[in-house]
């Protein structure tokens, strides 16, 4: 079985799509860097089949002289695939350079050896600052506390005005239910058993995660039933009408998704869209509202126009003192 396995390593690491290797030269590779002796070409023409019967596709062309030429045809991940997360994980500001490396000498132990230098190439390391808190490890606990259907204790952290960050402990019934990703920044989903409330925490702003005691019958959380401006659970929702700046319709379908329905303002075609969607009303919806200024209108529920129409005032008043 060693032998077989110094045979994928060979074709992993020095053969793809465009340069494949012979016989012979897996031959000579086990003769002079292994300790496995002369092997028949013929035992490795079998390694290679059983290779394929294992799920590695290896593929064969033919070249010149009708010499074949065998090349790892396919690794799990394709190369784009494999750049995609390398490029992923170079602009992941919560990771410090040193984690970052180590995750791209994984995946290169995925490509040939020509692949790596593109890989190689094309990485560009963030220069933001990451926390000091290892966000890999917060997260394995969480999933882990989440999978053993447990309570979840930890101190979670706040700065103050001296930019440092004071941490205090939450130790009531918390049940984790969820992890989630939005706003460039990862959130564990609790609700209070007490209270059947749902709250929301940074997990970067978590330490000292411990596993509280086992729960019985874990709660659900109620599904989304339209857009959401923030993390926060809504009050409630609402048919929201908007009227946007024409310029603005790529963000409103890519914000919005499959709750947004669009059609142009026939006043004013050119100009302006009408943005229809079920909407959480919050406080998150008047600050999404607000940050794009004279370009949205709201035109209805007539309470949420007015609400709007009350903060915009307030705000304005700011500046006149």
């Amino acid at each position: 079985m060693s032998r077989i396995l110094y045979v994928l390593d060979y074709l992993s690491h020095n053969t793809d799509a465009e340069k494949g290797a012979t016989l012979k030269e897996i031959q000579a590779y086990l003769l002079n860097q292994t300790n496995l002796g002369a092997v028949s070409v013929l035992s490795i023409k079998r390694d290679i089949e059983r290779l394929d019967t294992m799920g590695y596709t290896v593929g064969v062309r033919k070249g010149a002289h009708n010499t074949a030429y065998y090349y790892m045809k396919e690794r799990g991940f394709t190369f784009n695939e494999i750049r995609f997360l390398v490029d992923s994980v170079s602009i992941n500001k919560f990771l410090n350079n040193e984690q970052k490396q180590r995750l791209f000498k994984k995946f290169e132990g995925l490509c040939s050896e020509a692949e790596v230098r593109k890989l190689v190439g094309r990485i560009t390391l963030s220069e933001v600052a990451p926390p000091s808190l290892d966000l890999l490890d917060n997260l394995e606990c969480v999933h882990q506390i989440i999978a053993e259907k447990r309570k979840i204790n930890f101190k979670y952290g706040k700065y103050n005005t001296n930019r440092v960050i004071e941490y205090y402990t939450k130790k009531r019934n918390l049940i984790p239910c969820q992890v989630v990703y939005t706003a460039e920044r990862f959130y564990l989903k609790v609700i209070v058993e007490d209270t059947g409330n749902v709250r929301n925490y940074r997990i970067d702003r978590m330490k000292d995660i411990t596993a509280g005691e086992r729960v019985d019958i874990m709660p659900k959380l109620s599904k989304a039933e339209g857009f959401s401006a923030d993390i926060f659970v809504p009050e409630v929702y609402e048919d929201v009408q908007l009227r946007v700046k024409r310029v603005l319709l790529d963000d409103m379908i890519e914000q919005l998704g499959n709750y947004a329905h669009v059609r142009e303002d026939e006043t004013d075609p050119e100009n302006y869209i009408l943005v229809r969607a079920k909407m959480g009303i919050s406080h998150g919806l008047y600050r999404w509202i607000m940050k794009y200024g004279a370009d949205m209108e709201v035109l209805a529920p007539e309470t949420l126009r007015q609400e709007m129409a009350k903060r915009l005032h307030e705000a304005y008043q700011q500046y006149e003192k």
